[in-house]
């Protein structure tokens, strides 16, 4: 058990500071062949911070663990909102554009329900995980486009100092950070496997908590940074951004590996509780528009909202205790 949670530990702490050479790297890399900032920003370093959960997913379908990979995309989401989101307006309130809840916002609830559907039937097949990731590539074309001209995000994201390497050296980031995102990987999904294994739950409760917070850290991180520099948009926006990645990417890989048989709980449990959290900020954010202390067009997401989140992601970990 102890070489199990030291395999964890050591796969997450490489994990996440490959992920930051590899995104580094990448985007340098994108620079100096020529791509704008604002492209970079949007895409390689927006989804830079959901590499951990990518290479976790594919490492552990591969090895015949999609249980594992369907509970860190799910999990993910749960912490995202409930714990990431929670614990960033309790240290920074944010102030949200109206415009969030006219785009993204529906398009996570549309997605959401979307994928609720497609693995309803308790399977995830080739063709479920084809439809999510066509649908991802769809969207990141016509976020690239419509964002472009957008000059509130671009405010944002130019204002983000992006990394500026030289060949030789962005090559070398980005060639190390994707050689140490694999092996780290290895390392936590074998760390996984075996804690499960030794604890006599199941691979799927693995990937919902130690794994979902793991690489869930990036989401963090990155979000309570934007909120601190007053970037309300850009700290929704990574979770926003990396929960459709999550469900669109992440969860899709297990399924054009090999189709997965779901637990029955995945769906009455696991992803009615992230649906239901995913419903209710729509609604938090649409009811704080009229709260006292939000501007014109705004909306106020305080400390009060911060602590039901937080509460709400420890009723899911008491749930999931008393079902196991």
């Amino acid at each position: 058990m102890l070489l199990a949670a030291a395999s964890i530990i050591i796969g997450f702490i490489i994990l996440i500071w490959s992920a930051d050479l590899f995104v580094a790297g990448a985007a340098s890399i994108a620079e100096n062949v020529g791509l704008s900032p604002i492209i970079i920003g949007l895409t390689i370093v927006s989804l830079g911070t959901s590499a951990p959960e990518v290479l976790v997913s594919i490492t552990a379908a591969m090895a015949g663990s999609g249980e594992l990979a369907v509970g860190n995309a799910i999990g993910s989401n749960i912490a995202n909102i409930a714990l990431v989101l929670g614990t960033t307006v309790l240290v920074a309130p944010l102030m949200v554009e109206d415009g969030c809840m006219r785009r993204e916002i529906p398009v996570l609830l549309a997605v959401t329900f979307g994928v609720g559907l497609l693995i309803l039937d308790g399977t995830l097949s080739i063709i479920d995980g084809t439809i999510m990731l066509t649908v991802m590539i769809l969207m990141i074309v016509h976020l690239i486009r419509s964002h472009k001209y957008d000059s509130e995000i671009l405010r944002e994201v130019e204002q983000d100092e992006l990394p500026h390497f030289k060949p030789v050296r962005a090559w070398l980031y980005f060639a190390i950070g994707l050689a140490l995102l694999i092996l780290s990987s290895r390392i936590l999904v074998w760390g996984a496997v075996s804690a499960a294994e030794q604890l006599g739950v199941s691979e799927l409760v693995i990937g919902l908590t130690i794994v979902a917070i793991g690489t869930s850290l990036p989401e963090l991180a990155a979000t309570i940074a934007s909120a601190m520099r007053g970037h309300t948009e850009m700290a929704l926006g990574n979770i926003v951004g990396s929960n459709l990645f999550n469900l669109l990417v992440v969860m899709a890989i297990p399924g054009i590996v090999a189709p997965q048989v779901l637990e029955p709980a995945v769906v009455s449990r696991d992803y009615l509780s992230m649906t239901f959290l995913t419903v209710f900020l729509a609604v938090a954010i649409w009811v704080s528009r009229k709260r006292m202390k939000a501007q014109v067009q705004h909306s106020y997401l305080g400390r009060m909202l911060g602590t039901l989140l937080v509460s709400f992601y420890g009723l899911y970990y008491y749930l999931l205790h008393s079902t196991l």
